[in-house]
C-alpha cells in the first residue's frame, strides 16, 4: 500500500500563514527591551541634569549649555554660551567615550572646569545617561 503524504505538505499561502502565525507567537526580542529601559532610566537620571542643561526643541541654554545634539559637536562650541577656559582649551569632539569619561568625572576631562557636578559613581548610570543623550538629536 502506498500513502500519498503531498497532500499534508502547505501550499505557498499557507506556508506564509503559519510562518506568520510562528513569527507572532515569538516573545518580542530581549535586545529590543534592554535599550528601551536603558534610555528610559537615563531620562530619569536627566532629571538631575535639567536644573542646569536643557534638551528641548527651543536649544535654550540655562546655567550650562544646552545638550540636544552633544553628540559629535565639538567641545565648546555651542554659539552664545560662555564656556570656561578650561573647555575653550579642550579640541575633541563629544563621543561616547569622552562624555562616558565627563559623567564619572568632568575634571578630569577639563581639569579646572566651572561646572560643580561631581559626576555619577555608577558605570551603568552613566551609560544611561549617555543612551539617553544619544536619543537627543
Amino acid at each position: 500500500m502506498k500513502i500519498d503524504l503531498t497532500m499534508y505538505l502547505p501550499t505557498p499561502a499557507r506556508a506564509a500563514s503559519l510562518l506568520a502565525m510562528l513569527l507572532l507567537s515569538l516573545p518580542p526580542a530581549q535586545a529590543q527591551a534592554v535599550p528601551d529601559a536603558q534610555v528610559s532610566r537615563g531620562q530619569r537620571l536627566f532629571m538631575r541634569c535639567s536644573a542646569c542643561h536643557d534638551v528641548g526643541d527651543a536649544k535654550l541654554a540655562k546655567i550650562g549649555p544646552h545638550l540636544k545634539g552633544v553628540l559629535g559637536r565639538r567641545v565648546a562650541s555651542q554659539a552664545g554660551f560662555n564656556y570656561s577656559a578650561a573647555l575653550k582649551a579642550q579640541t575633541f569632539t563629544w563621543d561616547e567615550a569622552h562624555l562616558l569619561q565627563w559623567l564619572e568625572r568632568p575634571s578630569s576631562v577639563a581639569p579646572g572646569t566651572n561646572m560643580v557636578f561631581e559626576g555619577l559613581p555608577s558605570e551603568a548610570d552613566r551609560k544611561a545617561l549617555l543612551a539617553y543623550l544619544a536619543t537627543q538629536r
